[in-house]
Formats: structure tokens, sequence, C-alpha cells
């Protein structure tokens, strides 16, 4: 009965040897693979962290760029309305210049008309009635 216990204990022992054995193995994988996953964690936050910066420093060039561009179209904007203005002004009087540079067309072809020695004076005398009237 002893024997039987001591033979017992002895493949007890050489169980729990094994299981030792393949424990501290398991521990030993669980422990490479858990370093290989932090360097793979370490390489992704650190490509993460590169990719924020370059995204970052797109939306800074982004954001300064729809500034210029924002400027750029209030001055476009001004210039439209100022040239609005003056077309405006032009249809407006287009009339009352069309009438005044006629009449002075006129009045050029009958300066001319006098230095080549045409004689306007009775349309003169004429014009002075009408005006004194």
């Amino acid at each position: 009965m002893i024997d039987m216990l001591i033979k017992e204990l002895d493949t007890e022992m050489t169980e729990a040897e094994v299981n030792e054995k393949n424990a501290q193995e398991e521990y030993e994988e669980l422990m490479a693979d858990s370093a290989d996953k932090r360097a793979q964690d370490a390489k992704a936050i650190e490509e993460k962290e590169g990719a924020k910066a370059d995204l970052t420093a797109q939306l800074t060039e982004d954001t300064e760029t729809k500034a210029a561009t924002g400027r750029e179209l209030m001055s476009t904007v001004e210039y439209i309305g100022s040239l609005h203005g003056e077309c405006d002004w032009l249809i407006k009087y287009y009339d009352v210049r069309k009438e005044a540079r006629t009449g002075e067309i006129d009045a050029i072809k009958k300066a001319k008309a006098v230095l080549n020695g045409a004689d306007y004076s009775f349309l003169q005398v004429s014009s002075q009635r009408f005006l004194s009237k």
C-alpha cells in the first residue's frame, strides 16, 4: 500500500511537472505574443499620429486658402458692384449723352465749315431772335 501511495505520488509529481512545464511554455508564448501585439500597437499609434499631423497641417493650409479665397471673393464682389454702378449710370444718362454728343459733332462740323470759309451769320441772328422771345 505504501508502494502504491509512493507510485501515485510519483505519478502526480510527474503530472504536476509536465503541467507546470506546459503552463510555463504557454506563459512564454503568451508573453511573446503580447510583446508582438504591443509592438504592432505602438507602430499603429505612430502611423496614426503621423497621419493626424499630416491632416492637421492640411487643415491649417486649407483654412488659410479658404480665408484668402474669401478675401479675393469679397474684392471681386466689390469690383462687380462698382462696375454695376457705372453701368447703371451709363444706361441712365445714355440718351442725354447721345444728344450732347450729337450736338457737339454738329458744332464741330459747323466750326470746321466756318474755318473753311462758310458763313453762318444768318443762323446766328435767327437763333438770337428765337432765344430772346
